[in-house]
């Protein structure tokens, strides 16, 4: 018997090691912190043009911000009700733009000028139509708690995302802690939008990788307009870009209704100033100006030819020749048009690493 409590006891005793073995093994490993960083690939005369694009000594590309940023973009999450997200109005089929005139809010309120396409900002310093933002993480940050777009607060967004299943973890493995905080959020979804690079078209095959047949005779006869007697070319510059970055009144009203740059400045001489936008993809990001005015490239190219009013307040210098009129035929303005669909890049409207990732 007492051969048998012994038995018993010893037995006892190694099931107490086995579990305090088997607690110890299951243990899960530090969490390890070890971001790989992102290179962003351009054509060579992009380069040679604008330098690498500019990158914040805080905000680094890594694989990880930009997924973090990618699955935030797409996260109806971010708003009031959970019925928008950032892709809402930046669609990708429309060169992340809104198709509409104006954007629709959660609370169903329309806003007063057209979004702005997410296209190459990598490069830009100053965002939004009237420039109140110098960087992307600032232009991040607006929407999510502009009352008539996302409606919402950061607090409510950050005790979302905080308790959620997966993004503690994501936040960590984009910046070291699994804390989530606003600057945070929008620091991801910068590192995701400066991904959205767009520099393969049937234009840069033409004119940079000297492709003659990618260009048709009317759309060759529109490139050289463009750069001559259009004049686009004195705002809308050939730098890759097709944008000198200004903020300029294109003499769109005589009695400008919004005071643009102004509203920003608070200087008299910036009202009417507006941020001259890119090209590329200009097809795709319909309607246009920043208040959506026109629906079409040919209303474009027919308010330049013929309908800028020369007294609107600050008319920028590069305006004056307009007035008179461009006396572009209508065979110009068909080449023009051909031209500016040009630079409408299929690649990246179709881009999978941009695309909704749920």
């Amino acid at each position: 018997m007492r051969k048998l409590w012994i038995i018993a006891g010893l037995a006892a005793a190694m099931a107490v090691l086995h579990a305090c073995k088997k607690e110890t093994t299951t243990a899960p490993p530090p969490e390890v912190y070890n971001p790989t960083a992102k290179t962003i690939t351009v054509p060579q005369y992009v380069i040679n043009y604008l330098g690498e694009m500019p990158q914040p000594g805080d905000n680094p590309l890594t694989e990880e911000g930009v997924s973090l940023g990618r699955k935030l973009f797409y996260d109806k999450m971010l708003s009031n009700d959970r019925t928008m997200a950032c892709a809402t109005c930046h669609k990708q089929e429309n060169g992340f733009d809104d198709f509409r005139q104006f954007s629709q809010g959660t609370n169903g309120a329309f806003g007063d000028r057209n979004a702005m396409p997410i296209i190459n900002l990598g490069w830009a310093d100053a965002f939004f139509w009237d420039g109140r933002r110098s960087t992307l993480e600032g232009q991040a940050h607006d929407p999510v708690t502009n009352p008539i777009e996302m409606a919402n607060t950061w607090p409510e967004v950050v005790t979302r995302l905080q308790s959620h299943a997966e993004y503690p973890a994501l936040f960590f493995k984009a910046f070291g802690t699994r804390t989530v905080d606003s600057n945070l959020v929008v620091k991801a979804l910068a590192q995701f939008e400066r991904t959205m690079v767009s520099f393969n078209t049937r234009f840069d095959k033409y004119f940079y990788q000297n492709d003659a047949t990618a260009l048709n005779a009317s759309e060759q006869r529109g490139l050289m307009l463009f750069t001559g007697d259009a004049l686009c070319n004195t705002c809308h510059m050939m730098n890759t870009l097709f944008t000198d970055h200004a903020f300029r009144n294109n003499g769109l009203d005589v009695n400008p209704a919004d005071n643009g740059l102004m509203k920003f400045t608070g200087k008299a001489d910036d009202r009417g100033k507006f941020k001259v936008p890119g090209l590329r993809n200009i097809a795709q990001t319909a309607p246009y100006m920043h208040d959506g005015r026109f629906a079409t490239l040919e209303d474009v190219v027919n308010f330049y030819s013929s309908g800028v009013k020369q007294t609107s307040p600050n008319i920028d210098e590069h305006m004056p020749p307009f007035g008179n009129g461009l006396n572009l035929t209508a065979q110009d303005k068909a080449d023009l048009v051909a031209f500016l669909k040009t630079l409408s890049d299929q690649e990246f409207l179709a881009r999978k690493d941009l695309s909704d990732p749920n």
